[in-house]
């Protein structure tokens, strides 16, 4: 055989081995080293940043739908979309030099840690007090913590959320600071004493925002079932039970157009009466929203705050408290 054909038969079996790879590799995406494509699970349709809530008792209260971040294995904070809200918890330490905060930066199990601190939550949680000792807040009154928690990506491969806690004694009178980026405040009156039985309190079924909602299981849809919150956020706890309900609602939602789903927020008794109705509602509209962005129609959604006056717990005990903070869920029976 010449040499001239040996090239040519070369340069053909050449073109057939690349144009194979091409098809299966590049465009069926069928070799091991390429990524998974993106389902429609995965896509940014799926993903809900968890809001900013930061509260201290009926003394400041502060929201917003949006929040800190943080890119992925990175402690570097990213603030600007919550800066208002951040600036009013500054000037409020400011004025109360005796108040303490502690934050608490989250982390994921699958974050590599390349930062100088023991965890990447450590990290991430000093950052924000060193954002705060910039605006003039002592760094006597910051204290860090890390949490490592399960949390959810952004498609900008973003985590998103901190924890605020309060310690110590105001300087202030006994007023709400309150600034919201979600909702105004509404002027509510006082809430009236009701003529009803008190409530029959039970002991909670956890110590923690977590152990409250995994103890909360699913019973049907006509069954009130209570959401809990993580520490200064208004995003529910999603676990399997409130994931069935969410799903079984929204499909008798669906076939049932004259039907509703009622959200009624509640809270404990820290604060004032007025205070505790406004945020009840407050907390309530934000369960209503995620609702909405996950496929219920805002008309079958009715909410509603009862403040303090519903409680299921003692609040006179620190797990009491956190059992009364609350969001209760459930459909309106079919009628016979």
């Amino acid at each position: 055989m010449s040499i001239a054909k040996t090239l040519t038969w070369l340069v053909l079996i050449g073109w057939i081995a690349g144009g194979t790879y091409w098809h299966v590799c590049q465009i069926k995406q069928l070799c091991d080293g390429n990524p998974k494509p993106l389902t429609k699970t995965e896509s940014s349709e799926a993903f809900i940043s968890p809001a900013l809530d930061i509260q201290d008792g009926s003394h400041f209260h502060v929201t917003s739908e949006n929040n800190l971040s943080f890119g992925r294995s990175n402690g570097r904070v990213v603030t600007g979309a919550v800066e208002p809200q951040l600036q009013a918890l500054a000037g409020y330490l400011k004025e109360n030099s005796k108040k303490t905060l502690t934050v608490t930066g989250f982390y994921s199990s699958i974050e590599e840690n390349n930062t100088s601190f023991p965890t990447l939550g450590q990290a991430r949680a000093d950052a924000i007090r060193q954002y705060f000792v910039k605006a003039g807040v002592s760094p006597n009154q910051l204290r860090i913590d890390a949490k490592q928690l399960d949390m959810a990506f952004s498609p900008a491969d973003s985590i998103y959320g901190a924890g605020f806690a309060f310690a110590g004694t105001n300087e202030l009178p006994n007023t709400v600071a309150e600034t919201s980026v979600a909702e105004p405040a509404v002027s509510e009156p006082a809430v009236v004493e009701s003529t009803e039985p008190a409530p029959v309190l039970r002991a909670p079924k956890g110590q923690n925002e977590e152990e409250l909602a995994a103890a909360a299981t699913y019973d049907g849809i006509f069954k009130p079932m209570d959401l809990y919150f993580p520490l200064s956020s208004n995003q529910f706890i999603r676990t399997k039970d409130n994931d069935k309900f969410f799903e079984e609602a929204k499909k008798y939602l669906r076939q049932h157009p004259n039907k509703r789903l009622t959200l009624i927020g509640h809270t404990d008794s820290e604060g004032p009466d007025d205070h505790n109705l406004r945020l009840s509602k407050s907390r309530a509209e934000a369960v209503k929203k995620q609702f909405i962005r996950k496929g219920m129609k805002s008309e079958q959604l009715v909410t509603d705050g009862k403040g303090e006056t519903q409680p299921i717990a003692d609040n006179a005990l620190p797990a009491g408290r956190k059992a009364n903070r609350r969001v209760t869920i459930v459909v309106q029976e079919q009628k016979r």
